[in-house]
């Protein structure tokens, strides 16, 4: 590992610890406004780790990529498009859309492909992580899916 992915790795992993901080504080200082549905809590956490993991491992493939690591492309493909997808899906479940079913078998579909694609690249563990992230949110959408 060289520097500049050091560098890069402890980037992203600062800005992920800061923006948990951030939301915790928010989160503490709006306790007493807790009547909120749990209907889709397990959806929503499921899609917002999702999209956290794909953004850590679009992350890594684009620096691979960077150094002329063309394997990589394939899987960054793929976690791009379940940041899309499973960001779209964590706010229609945390709305109770009525067309959160439909969105929730489109979202099979992408994690599901996601996750065959970062098993492919699993030696790296933003891979792993990400295709297991697509697995437990696969389960999720199964749940409701229409």
């Amino acid at each position: 590992m060289n520097r500049r992915e050091l560098l890069l790795g402890a980037a992203a992993m600062a800005a992920v610890a800061a923006s948990g901080r951030v939301f915790a504080a928010e989160h503490d200082a709006h306790e007493h406004h807790r009547e909120m549905s749990t209907r889709n809590n397990s959806l929503i956490e499921a899609a917002s780790d999702c999209v956290l993991k794909a953004q850590i491992c679009l992350q890594h493939c684009l620096v691979l990529l960077g150094q002329g690591d063309k394997s990589m492309a394939a899987c960054a493909k793929s976690a791009s498009q379940v940041e899309a997808v499973c960001g779209a899906l964590q706010k229609l479940a945390t709305a109770e859309a009525k067309n959160l079913p439909q969105m929730a078998k489109l979202a099979m579909d992408v994690c599901k492909d996601c996750e065959e694609e970062c098993k492919k690249t699993d030696k790296h563990p933003e891979c792993k992580a990400c295709g297991e992230a697509c697995a437990a949110c696969y389960k999720e959408c199964k749940k409701i899916a229409a």
